[in-house]
């Protein structure tokens, strides 16, 4: 079975700000997947970021994923209030992150996938965990080393995002470093 990649919605953002959609489609390759939150915050992201569109319209995500198993759900509200910080009086706060890794810990078939987060907590948390997590700047390395921008193009890029307001965990300080 093919490994999953799970981009949670500020990585989806990050692309959709300097209009690389097509880029993060090239890297999740047809590994990319999303809950049902993750969906939703896409969507109402998409009011500010049009291009977040793109994702649903070439389906590089697939249909989102449901949660309806009640130890899971379970494990989603103890993620997003007791990990992530979510309060009742805003019930869809973290509630994406706290989908996402429900499915990595609990299910099987997800429990080798990868985490794409650039939130510093949340990314903490999955890794101590032992769940793959990666970030924009990880994903821009790959870029590079595939071939897909250059090692300036994707430093660039990086810096775009930052200069569109999107609040990146790391960033590249010259175009070398996306060459490690």
């Amino acid at each position: 079975m093919r490994i999953c990649w799970f981009p949670d919605n500020t990585v989806l953002c990050n692309f959709a700000a300097v209009d690389r959609v097509p880029l993060l489609e090239k890297l999740l390759d047809g590994r990319g997947r999303w809950t049902e939150a993750v969906a939703h915050e896409a969507e109402q992201s998409a009011a500010y970021l049009p291009r977040l569109r793109d994702i649903v319209a070439v389906g590089m995500l697939g249909e989102p994923i449901t949660i309806t198993d009640l130890d899971e759900i379970a494990e989603v509200d103890r993620l997003r209030r007791a990990v992530f910080g979510g309060v009742a009086s805003v019930p869809t706060k973290h509630l994406g992150e706290a989908e996402t890794c429900a499915l990595i810990i609990k299910r099987p078939e997800f429990r080798d996938s990868v985490w794409i987060t650039d939130d510093r907590s949340a990314a903490a948390f999955t890794r101590r965990r032992g769940i793959t997590t990666k970030e924009t700047f990880d994903l821009m390395n790959e870029a590079v080393v595939e071939g897909l921008v250059t090692a300036v193009a994707g430093h660039e890029l990086l810096g775009r995002m930052v200069a569109a307001g999107r609040r990146l965990h790391r960033v590249s300080d010259c175009p070398d470093d996306l060459l490690r």
